[in-house]
């Protein structure tokens, strides 16, 4: 078992009179996929993803927020950009090569000159994942990456997180394996994914362990009786 390879401990985070997090503490291992199940409008990924992308962490937001008017490998070829990527010999005459190969890898190269405002849903979910693993990052969070794809695009995502994960070498894209944070209200699909689930309710975790486990816990089963919560769980992995 590795080491904790990131650590949060006592955050809270307040949306008015919404207390999204209160007092959390969790660590996180190199060789883990998270998945993290909350209340909508927890906003557990609110970040300033500028201040914290040279750190080595990027990630996805639930709603897309491409550059529209720009072809789709210009949205990718920004993050190639920042100083993290120029310190490890990425540089203008390359970007478009690594951005090209993000596009492949999550399956919308075909789409590199078509305009962001040109895609659906489901391929705008794609190139916000490109665009965060085009910058090779040690901590990856992806907020409800499932969203808006069919059941066989969400089959091939999901499968081309759990391959980014494990690293290698993907074109000119180089991954050595980065931690997943990743919070889907896709439960199935999530279960099937990661590691480890942390469950959220009221701001603080009421479950940290295994899905195996989490879906036999009673205070999981409490907070989300009768929700999609309850069912998916119960679905994914059969009476106790």
């Amino acid at each position: 078992m590795s080491s904790p390879f990131f650590r949060v401990e006592g955050l809270t985070k307040r949306f008015g009179g919404l207390t999204a997090l209160n007092k959390v503490s969790f660590e996180l291992r190199r060789d883990q996929i998270v998945g993290v199940i909350g209340p909508n409008g927890a906003d557990l990924t609110a970040s300033r993803p500028w201040d914290v992308v040279n750190l080595g962490i990027a990630g996805t937001f639930q709603n897309a927020r491409p550059f529209r008017h720009l072809p789709i490998v210009a949205n990718v070829m920004v993050p190639c950009l920042n100083r993290r990527a120029s310190r490890r010999g990425e540089w203008v005459k390359r970007v478009e090569a690594r951005a090209m190969d993000a596009l492949e890898f999550v399956g919308i190269s075909d789409l590199a000159l078509e305009p962001a405002s040109a895609l659906s849903q489901g391929d705008l979910k794609r190139l916000e994942v490109a665009r965060a693993i085009a910058s090779e990052p040690e901590l990856l969070l992806l907020d409800e990456p499932l969203g808006g794809l069919n059941p066989a695009e969400s089959e091939l995502l999901a499968k081309s997180i759990k391959r980014l994960h494990r690293g290698g070498r993907f074109g000119r894209l180089h991954s050595e394996g980065p931690a997943v944070l990743m919070i889907e209200h896709k439960l199935k699909e999530l279960m099937a994914i990661v590691d480890r689930v942390i469950v959220f309710d009221h701001g603080e975790i009421i479950a940290d362990g295994v899905p195996a486990e989490v879906v036999k816990d009673p205070r999981v089963i409490e907070a989300y009786l009768g929700t999609e919560l309850g069912s998916g769980l119960a679905g994914a992995h059969g009476p106790a």
